[in-house]
Protein backbone atom coordinates (compact mmCIF):
# COMPACT_ATOMS: atom_id res chain seq x y z
CA UNK A 1 0.00 0.00 0.00
CA UNK A 2 1.25 3.41 -0.90
CA UNK A 3 1.65 5.82 1.99
CA UNK A 4 -0.23 9.10 1.63
CA UNK A 5 1.54 12.21 2.81
CA UNK A 6 -0.26 15.06 4.41
CA UNK A 7 0.11 18.26 2.39
CA UNK A 8 0.07 21.73 3.90
CA UNK A 9 -0.77 24.88 2.03
CA UNK A 10 2.28 27.11 2.04
CA UNK A 11 0.31 30.13 0.86
CA UNK A 12 -2.36 29.86 3.52
CA UNK A 13 -4.07 33.18 4.10
CA UNK A 14 -4.82 34.03 7.67
CA UNK A 15 -7.27 36.62 8.98
CA UNK A 16 -4.57 39.26 9.50
CA UNK A 17 -3.50 39.01 5.83
CA UNK A 18 -7.08 39.33 4.62
CA UNK A 19 -7.71 42.33 6.87
CA UNK A 20 -4.51 43.99 5.71
CA UNK A 21 -5.52 43.56 2.06
CA UNK A 22 -9.04 44.87 2.66
CA UNK A 23 -7.79 47.93 4.53
CA UNK A 24 -5.07 48.57 1.94
CA UNK A 25 -7.37 48.37 -1.07
CA UNK A 26 -10.75 49.14 0.49
CA UNK A 27 -14.07 47.40 0.02
CA UNK A 28 -17.51 48.86 -0.63
CA UNK A 29 -20.75 47.20 0.39
CA UNK A 30 -23.91 48.74 -1.04
CA UNK A 31 -27.57 47.97 -0.65
CA UNK A 32 -30.98 49.53 -1.08
CA UNK A 33 -34.16 49.03 0.90
CA UNK A 34 -37.44 50.11 -0.66
CA UNK A 35 -40.91 49.70 0.81
CA UNK A 36 -43.81 50.31 -1.56
CA UNK A 37 -47.54 49.90 -1.44
CA UNK A 38 -49.46 50.15 -4.73
CA UNK A 39 -46.44 51.69 -6.51
CA UNK A 40 -46.14 54.41 -3.86
CA UNK A 41 -42.76 54.69 -2.17
CA UNK A 42 -43.21 54.70 1.60
CA UNK A 43 -39.58 54.25 2.52
CA UNK A 44 -36.40 54.33 0.49
CA UNK A 45 -33.06 53.72 2.23
CA UNK A 46 -29.68 53.59 0.50
CA UNK A 47 -26.91 51.97 2.50
CA UNK A 48 -23.26 52.40 1.56
CA UNK A 49 -20.47 50.97 3.68
CA UNK A 50 -16.79 51.58 2.99
CA UNK A 51 -14.15 49.60 4.84
CA UNK A 52 -10.65 50.97 4.33
CA UNK A 53 -7.65 52.25 6.24
CA UNK A 54 -7.48 55.95 7.12
CA UNK A 55 -4.65 56.43 4.61
CA UNK A 56 -6.65 54.81 1.80
CA UNK A 57 -9.77 56.82 2.69
CA UNK A 58 -7.77 60.06 2.57
CA UNK A 59 -6.35 59.07 -0.84
CA UNK A 60 -9.95 58.73 -2.04
CA UNK A 61 -10.80 62.17 -0.66
CA UNK A 62 -12.76 60.96 2.35
CA UNK A 63 -11.82 62.81 5.52
CA UNK A 64 -15.10 63.68 7.28
CA UNK A 65 -13.67 62.75 10.70
CA UNK A 66 -11.27 65.69 10.49
CA UNK A 67 -14.16 68.18 10.40
CA UNK A 68 -16.29 66.44 13.03
CA UNK A 69 -15.91 68.27 16.34
CA UNK A 70 -16.74 65.11 18.30
CA UNK A 71 -13.84 63.21 16.71
CA UNK A 72 -11.20 65.90 16.14
CA UNK A 73 -9.78 68.35 18.67
CA UNK A 74 -8.64 70.58 15.80
CA UNK A 75 -12.20 70.76 14.46
CA UNK A 76 -13.52 71.45 17.95
CA UNK A 77 -11.02 74.30 18.36
CA UNK A 78 -12.06 75.76 15.00
CA UNK A 79 -15.72 75.54 16.01
CA UNK A 80 -14.98 77.32 19.31
CA UNK A 81 -13.02 80.05 17.51
CA UNK A 82 -15.92 80.67 15.10
CA UNK A 83 -18.38 80.82 17.97
CA UNK A 84 -16.13 83.26 19.88
CA UNK A 85 -15.80 85.51 16.82
CA UNK A 86 -19.59 85.56 16.37
CA UNK A 87 -20.11 86.36 20.05
CA UNK A 88 -17.53 89.20 19.91
CA UNK A 89 -19.32 90.76 16.92
CA UNK A 90 -22.65 90.48 18.71
CA UNK A 91 -21.20 92.05 21.85
CA UNK A 92 -19.71 94.92 19.83
CA UNK A 93 -23.11 95.60 18.20
CA UNK A 94 -24.82 95.58 21.60
CA UNK A 95 -22.21 97.90 23.09
CA UNK A 96 -22.58 100.25 20.12
CA UNK A 97 -26.37 100.38 20.67
CA UNK A 98 -25.90 101.18 24.36
CA UNK A 99 -23.45 104.05 23.60
CA UNK A 100 -25.85 105.57 21.06
CA UNK A 101 -28.69 105.82 23.58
Amino acid sequence: MEEQKMMHATNATNLADILERVLDKGIVIAGDIRIQIADIDLLNIKIRLLVASVDKAMQMGINWWQQDSYLSTKAKQTEIEKENAALKKRLERLEAKIKVK
